[in-house]
């Protein structure tokens, strides 16, 4: 797809986070999954395309502070409910000695729960449909609730139908779902409007119990272009009935992997929105992931 100064929205919860660090402190910044790859993809981009995140927020000190940390990476605020007495979620990192993380969430009240339910939410349901991209993940459709899904998947129909590009990805977080059974039934109804699928293979596992790789590119065989992300292994990729790997980028010193996936779904689709062949998109991806792994935080300075 090479489509000259395209419109992309991302779709999604961006939260509070914590960083707990070694000595015991807490340095606070912003994260979330769609957030970490608008912003990554905004700084891949630059002018050459306008890209808007879709979320709910409070009308507190630490929703005004985010959309200014957005503003200044480039991000449009035009799609962001402000919502009267609400907050956003927050969540906490703890990462071990090898880097990996484990993630303390407290969302139950977030203001992004009631992001396709409002009535201010019915001119920005209608405007969607009219961009390039959408691009949403798993956390999406989890903390939409049942209500605001069907609202999405109306929306995704709508996009498509014009022309627009569907990209989701899967990022599984069991603790969001009521049940395995809702998670994959939800699943399920969305990749049947996926063009894009960025697939993490691990939470493919565990969602959906696929034993290989195999078995994970079998279960979406009318999607036309699926990549999955497989760590510090080489991702696979399906496009227009070909099957290929590109082996990841090995770095001295594994700091925290967090935005790990994020970063590569956000260098992968901007190559491919500037032309680039699923091969050449999965090397970039694969470059800004290894520089984001060695850095604390889900977001790298932008110098």
């Amino acid at each position: 797809m090479n489509t000259p100064n395209p419109r992309i929205a991302l779709i999604g919860e961006c939260m509070i986070e914590l960083q707990h660090r070694a000595d015991g402190s807490l340095h606070q910044s912003f994260g979330g999954d769609t957030l970490n790859t608008a912003v990554y993809l905004a700084r891949e981009l630059g002018a050459g395309a306008t890209v808007d995140y879709v979320t709910a927020l409070g009308d507190d000190s630490f929703s005004d502070a985010m959309c200014r940390s957005w503003a200044e990476e480039g991000i449009g605020l035009g799609m962001v409910q402000r919502l009267p007495g609400r907050l956003p979620g927050l969540y906490c990192i703890q990462t071990d000695a090898r880097g990996e993380r484990r993630f303390l969430y407290w969302r139950n009240e977030a203001a992004v729960r009631d992001c396709f339910t409002t009535p201010a939410a019915e001119p920005i349901l209608a405007a969607l449909p009219d961009y390039a991209v959408l691009y949403f993940s798993g956390i999406t459709l989890a903390v939409l609730g049942e209500q605001g899904r069907k609202r999405l998947i109306e929306t995704l129909v709508q996009a498509r139908r014009r022309g627009a590009w569907i990209v989701f990805d899967n990022n599984y977080r069991p603790r969001l779902w009521a049940s395995l059974e809702q998670a994959q039934a939800a699943y399920r109804e969305v990749m049947a409007y996926v063009d894009l699928a960025l697939l993490t293979e691990d939470d493919e596992q565990a969602l959906f119990g696929y034993g290989d790789s195999d078995a994970v590119f079998a279960a979406y065989p009318d999607t036309p272009e699926v990549v999955l992300k497989r760590g510090a292994d080489a991702c696979l990729i399906r496009c227009k009935g070909e099957s290929f790997s590109v082996p990841a980028q090995r770095v001295a010193k594994v700091v925290d992997t967090t935005a790990a996936g994020d970063s590569f779904s956000a260098a992968y689709l901007a190559c491919r929105l500037q032309g680039g062949g699923p091969a050449q998109a999965a090397e970039a991806g694969h470059h800004l992931a290894s520089r984001v792994i060695q850095v604390p935080g889900a977001l790298i300075p932008r110098t």
